[in-house]
């Protein structure tokens, strides 16, 4: 489904790094430069560009989208073509010749065969191959449908069914692999099918919409009006209204096609675009672009109309040579022209530039997008749905947060900011989109809106057997929608990625360079988890810090806990100056929202929160936080309670009691003996059967009391209760000490 551009040819300020936009398309275009062209087609099922010589065809993949691509070419004879497509698995080459025959290529035996019309009142309007195990191709005519299947052996088609139907026009994506036939005087009734690897799923009759001009005439709605799109894992179609200027949305569900409402148009040639699941409207003769995010049914657009960018366009090349006469190559080409004569749109997100043989692939550029609005909330939702640049999106979200935390913006905005970046996550955690391994671009089969299908329900991949033989993948279709009309969710329910988590921070328990280590091992606890650097720090490190690698495996912008703590708190932290009762109020709100979603936050938090409460001697409040749970209970929240409580023995004594409910007594009991409590110490570990302790640490504290009865009480205990203790080093080293002791006394 295309749309054709506008006869005006504005120029642009080419390469403009500084022009506003929302939207771009980047220079080089994918160039089909093989002397002796002859027009351009494009196959959606496998996603080729296909422009012919007198006996030749040349085909170059979009997907993924490289100026530099290479063709491959397949000989053909000569003729007319009207219409030219690839079988799904690239064995078949059918070219429509006249509007009565359709020609089959065999790519591998180069044999070829004909399919005409079988009647002289009807005519050919075109075909398209599909996924669907009823049929291989399906040709439409101005009488219906012709289902065929490949039959390998007679090298034939072979009709399956035949579904009746007037038709004047047809539309069709293979993303979607919905066909709606137009009939009447006013090409306003559709009739519907889907096919799918599910099966063939007839859509009800319905009719569009069209406001009646002053005059008294009918309009006839034309096919380039009518738009198929897939948004969100949802088809819609879209239709313009030119007398009554807006651009009429349908949603398709199972048993209904409902009318969504209208978006307003302010130019008489439209164009449509989806690019990440956002829908551009294109206003030709306006040169901008309107984008809407239409997850929420919502119809304001995300930002204010803007013109489509050309980037990477060579200042110097075009200025020198714009210079020059009419003729020169640049003009010629129309490189540096937005919205030219022959531009024609592709559903989702290409253009085609036909009489120049260039195909350009459109952008988002989302640091425009979220800099061009101050609603916080909203544009962080907008961010959080984008699955192209997960990486980018993620860097965004997290800009943001800091920057409004460090502007100190009203708590309550900051609350919903964090809102937004919690349920997200958390849904991305439910639906296991979290990470995932490489994402692979596949052309067919794509996932598609499915009649029978569950919105919740994963896709099933089965697999047939095709005519010739080949395994053909059949991925179930997503979204002519089976659910509610209302849509509560927040986010994206299409999504299927695996979940994965950050390694989490380990404290090696028998070491007890933490135990004893005071402020040092405090700041070793909270910083621990800092692998890589935080964002924001500096500007290069922030846009540059990042592998190829980690950015292809990143398939969710949804920002975790960890990196949270990493990113904002902790990097805020150190930028904010003055009284910490304002980030201790933010991270209270992202524990509590935390909380709701029943989400995990890492002790390092907690960590950062005494920290900043006991810098302030805030103690009284640390102590509320620590008995009413606000602070989860774990060895590093203790082990900085204790080193805070250095001050105040009050504090101290949570980290203590903390301790002893986690059950880590050996952790307990060196604390005790590094306060000199070595017998109470003692007495605990008897009692709990700590026996990982090393007593030389006892005997050490009992001979630095200078009390020869305590040592002597001391060795009495070790050699009691553990077995040969007489015979260690240990006990001859502190028995020979006792002797010595007892001798001076004496003495």
């Amino acid at each position: 489904m295309s749309g054709k551009a506008s006869s005006s040819q504005p120029s642009i300020g080419l390469g403009g790094s500084g022009a506003l936009s929302h939207v771009y398309i980047q220079y080089p275009p994918l160039h089909c430069s093989i002397p002796g062209l002859r027009g351009l087609h494009y196959d959606d099922g496998n996603k080729l560009l296909i422009s012919s010589t007198s006996d030749e065809i040349f085909s170059w993949k979009t997907v993924p989208f490289n100026p530099l691509s290479t063709p491959t070419c397949d000989s053909i004879s000569e003729g007319p073509i009207l219409y030219i497509r690839f079988s799904l698995d690239a064995k078949l080459i059918a070219v429509q010749r006249s509007s009565t025959e359709i020609e089959f290529y065999n790519t591998e035996t180069k044999e070829t065969f004909f399919q005409r019309c079988r009647s002289d009142s009807e005519n050919i309007l075109g075909f398209f191959w599909t996924d669907c195990p009823l049929c291989d191709i399906v040709i439409v005519k101005t009488s219906g449908l012709d289902l065929f299947a490949y039959n390998s052996v007679s090298k034939s088609l072979d009709l399956v069914e035949t579904r009746k139907s007037n038709v004047s026009w047809y539309v069709y994506t293979h993303e979607s692999r919905l066909v709606l036939l137009a009939s009447g005087l006013q090409c306003r009734t559709f009739t519907g099918f889907q096919l799918s690897s599910a099966g063939m799923i007839r859509l009800p009759k319905f009719e569009m919409a069209m406001a009646k001009p002053e005059v008294n005439s009918k309009p006839v709605l034309d096919a380039e009006d009518v738009y198929i799109v897939t948004v969100y894992g949802r088809i819609y179609c879209l239709q313009v209204d030119r007398v009554a200027m807006v651009l009429h949305s349908y949603r398709f569900y199972r048993d209904a096609v409902v009318q969504q409402g209208s978006l307003p148009i302010y130019s008489s040639k439209i164009a449509v675009s989806v690019v990440d699941n956002v829908l551009l409207v294109h206003q030709v003769d306006a040169k901008v672009v309107i984008l809407y995010d239409i997850f929420a049914d919502s119809r304001v657009p995300v930002s204010a109309p803007l013109p489509l960018l050309l980037r990477g366009f060579p200042r110097s090349y075009s200025s020198s040579r714009f210079r020059e006469s009419e003729n020169s190559e640049v003009n010629n080409t129309g490189e540096s022209v937005i919205y030219g004569d022959n531009w024609t749109f592709l559903v989702p997100d290409l253009i085609c530039d036909i009489s120049n043989k260039r195909s350009w692939k459109i952008h988002l550029d989302l640091e425009a997008i979220s800099a061009s609005s101050s609603e916080v909330p909203s544009v962080l939702e907008f961010l959080q749905r984008r699955k192209l640049e997960t990486y980018k999106a993620k860097q965004l979200c997290l800009g943001i947060v800091r920057t409004v935390i460090l502007e100190r913006r009203p708590v309550s905005v900051v609350a919903r900011a964090i809102d937004v970046l919690v349920t997200s996550y958390s849904h991305s955690i439910k639906t296991g989109s979290y990470f995932k391994g490489l994402k692979n671009d596949k052309t067919s089969p794509s996932n598609v809106p499915n009649v029978n299908s569950p919105v919740s329900s994963t896709d099933v991949s089965t697999s047939r057997t095709d005519g010739l033989g080949k395994t053909i993948r059949q991925e179930s279709a997503a979204g002519i929608d089976s659910e509610s009309l209302n849509r509560s969710s927040t986010f994206s329910a299409s999504e299927s990625e695996d979940i994965s988590s950050f390694e989490p921070l380990k404290i090696n328990s028998n070491d007890l360079q933490i135990s004893l280590s005071g402020a040092d091992s405090a700041n070793e606890v909270h910083r621990s988890s800092l692998k890589y650097q935080l964002p924001g720090s500096s500007d290069n490190s922030y846009n540059a810090n990042i592998s190829e690698q980690q950015d292809s495996q990143l398939t969710s912008p949804a920002i975790s806990p960890d990196e949270m703590y990493r990113f904002v708190f902790a990097s805020v932290e150190e930028e904010m100056v003055g009284d910490p009762s304002y980030l201790v109020s933010i991270i209270v709100e992202f524990l509590r929202s935390a909380n709701l979603e029943k989400i995990k936050i890492h002790p390092s938090l907690y960590v950062l929160t005494i920290q900043l409460l006991a810098r302030y001697e805030r103690y009284a409040e640390l102590g509320l936080f620590i008995i009413n749970k606000i602070l989860e209970p774990s060895k590093e929240v203790a082990l900085q309670l204790l080193d805070s409580g250095r001050q105040n023995i009050q504090t101290r004594k949570l980290g203590l009691d903390m301790l002893r409910q986690l059950s880590l007594h050996q952790d307990y009991v060196l604390l005790l003996v590094q306060d000199g409590y070595y017998r109470e110490a003692l007495r605990y570990a008897w009692k709990h059967k700590v026996t990982t302790v090393q007593p030389s640490l006892f005997l050490e504290a009992a001979f630095a009391s200078n009390d020869s009865q305590h040592l002597a009480a001391v060795l009495r205990f070790f050699s009691d209760f553990i077995p040969d203790f007489h015979n260690t080093a240990d006990f001859n080293s502190y028995y020979r000490v006792l002797n010595e002791m007892n001798s001076s006394i004496a003495a």
